[in-house]
């Protein structure tokens, strides 16, 4: 990982990762044929926007708390191969995909929390963290519920 030298690097680096992550979800309602599936990836690239504000909010006004909850983790994410967004993915292919970027994007808060001595900071990435595990439990629970049952 880059090497920060400033808090607003920090910061900045999270907020272009939130809007990365936004346009990921954008592109993948784009992609679907399935109105509700494109519903879905929509109020994920919505949610992403809302972490991407709450550290623009933090880097203007300063520390943000967010409640700390612990989040179960399936681990599907780990067996499953990450494959490039195109105009015939599949529903499985999607889920896949979502779940390998919330899984990035928990591992590098957690990197940012780690590398933090500031308390505020640290429970603000440690909360941000926690956001994107509930987003991969609920594509991994999708992908149990519609992918594996179907098999």
């Amino acid at each position: 990982m880059k090497a920060f030298q400033t808090v607003d690097e920090i910061l900045d680096f999270a907020i272009e990762n939130e809007q990365n992550a936004a346009d990921f979800y954008f592109e993948l309602a784009e992609t679907s044929k399935d109105k509700s599936i494109r519903e879905t990836f929509k109020l994920y690239a919505l949610e992403e926007i809302g972490h991407k504000e709450k550290l623009i909010r933090v880097k203007k006004e300063g520390v943000l708390k967010l409640e700390q909850q612990k989040i179960l983790d399936m681990k599907v994410a780990d067996y499953v191969v990450r494959q490039a967004v195109t105009d015939t993915m599949t529903y499985q292919d999607a889920l896949i995909l979502a779940m390998k970027r919330e899984k990035a994007a928990y591992r590098l808060y957690m990197k940012l929390a780690s590398t933090t001595p500031d308390a505020g900071f640290k429970d603000l990435f440690l909360g941000l963290a926690q956001e994107e595990a509930k987003h991969k439990m609920a594509f991994e629970i999708e992908y149990d519920d519609v992918i594996l049952k179907e098999n």
